[in-house]
């Protein structure tokens, strides 16, 4: 008799599972999906105002602020779990360039906006904060403004983080082949004392050393050092064919105007951050007052197709902002992330954090640069359009010893122009 009964008692029990799983729709994670839910809340903390404000005003923030707007314009992302278009509403919180805000304000974006996606904030420190954050509450976090070894050694605690701006394990060797072919026998390295300097000096201690070129010196930077002047004499006494200078503007706009002041004319001249924006023309003395001068980056409008017409978008929609400037290095792998997280969204049919995780981790997207994938959480080093990039009459050159180069490079470095 029970066991006559037990078919009919599987069938009651999967009509009534039937019926509770009807009763509402959940997606991914079990979570339930609100049908009524009308846009997509991205969230960002930015230090809009402060020390590190050049970050948003022109390295991720143009690119963040035109990816809303085309998608808006677009009428939004189609997201198949809720069957329709919908449009991004942005919060965005000025952290004023203090850490201890940036992580309060991060934590409210969760908690109390209850946003769907975070934006990452500026600079390499910033970001290595917010990482453990997003990953508490399950968000999935593209980086952009920051990337080192350091970043690398949390991806194995987040999962759910990505990261996309090269750093110095690719850029590094780039250099070190670049001035091997150039025939640079010496160099002289300053670099910053933060994480930034200290690995890219790290990592040239190796890469320079393996194509049998010798470091000179090599001198560390207070990040508040008011007078550039006794480095430079420094760099000029030694000879050296190269000079680096692995640090952001306060020390390599300084760095140019003096060796202009000293005559100082080493056959290399390689700035950090801030070199591979436009905006060093404009502090350094016009087209002619950075001619021959090398930076980390790197990409332009030759580099493809796709990221001419990038270039000429994002010049466009900032055409009004005087605060804006190209960022040779940063612009096209931070929009590129952007599009990754857009795309997942539209082919993962979701906004579960967990699946557009694994679907970025397994798939390849069209961007800006073309092909691109992520391996090991990093932005496959095959994506970047360039890692060194030369000033040349004004044009932001890549000139990579491989065939990313979209002109040669000027070697020597011609002598120092006053302003165009």
């Amino acid at each position: 008799m029970l066991k006559r009964s037990l078919p009919r008692l599987l069938i009651v029990l999967v009509l009534v599972l039937s019926l509770f799983a009807g009763c509402a729709q959940t997606g991914s994670g079990g979570k339930k999906i609100d049908k009524n839910k009308a846009e997509i809340v991205v969230g960002g903390v930015r230090s809009q105002t402060g020390a590190q404000a050049v970050f948003d005003q022109t390295a991720f923030g143009p690119c963040y602020r035109m990816w809303v707007d085309e998608v808006n314009a677009a009428g939004g992302i189609y997201v198949k779990e809720y069957d329709k278009k919908m449009p991004i509403k942005l919060i965005i919180y000025d952290d004023t360039s203090d850490m201890g805000t940036m992580t309060q304000m991060y934590q409210k974006l969760i908690l109390e906006d209850k946003v769907d996606f975070l934006l990452p904030p500026t600079s390499t420190a910033f970001l290595a904060a917010a990482a453990p954050i997003a990953a508490e509450y399950g968000y999935l976090l593209i980086g952009a403004e920051g990337g080192s070894k350091t970043l690398r050694e949390t991806l194995d605690k987040y999962p759910d983080f990505f990261s996309t701006l090269s750093y110095s394990e690719t850029q590094v060797p780039a250099q070190a082949k670049l001035f091997k072919e150039l025939g640079v026998k010496t160099v002289y390295i300053c670099y910053i004392q933060d994480s930034h300097g200290i690995e890219y000096n790290e990592d040239a201690t190796v890469a320079f050393k393996e194509v049998g070129i010798e470091i000179v010196a090599q001198e560390s930077l207070p990040p508040d050092l008011a007078d550039m002047t006794p480095t430079m004499n420094n760099a000029k006494a030694s000879g050296a064919d190269a000079f680096i200078v692995y640090s952001y503007p306060q020390h390599s706009f300084p760095a140019i105007e003096i060796s202009k002041a000293i005559n100082y004319n080493p056959k290399v001249f390689l700035g950090g951050p801030g070199v591979c924006y436009a905006l060093v023309k404009l502090a350094c003395g016009g087209d002619a007052g950075v001619e021959g001068v090398m930076y980390e980056g790197a990409w332009n409008s030759k580099s493809s197709p796709e990221l001419a017409a990038f270039a000429e978008k994002i010049a466009a929609a900032n055409k009004d902002d005087p605060n804006f400037t190209m960022d040779w290095w940063g612009h096209a792998p931070y929009y590129a992330g952007l599009q990754v997280l857009q795309e997942a969204i539209e082919k993962a049919g979701t906004l579960d954090h967990k699946k557009l995780s694994a679907y970025i981790k397994a798939n390849h997207f069209t961007t800006v640069l073309g092909d691109t994938f992520f391996t090991n959480q990093e932005l496959d080093p095959s994506c970047y359009k360039g890692q060194i990039g030369q000033w040349q009459n004004g044009y932001p050159e890549v000139v990579d010893a491989d065939a990313f180069r979209t002109a040669d490079p000027i070697y020597p470095k011609p002598a120092w122009a006053p302003a165009g």
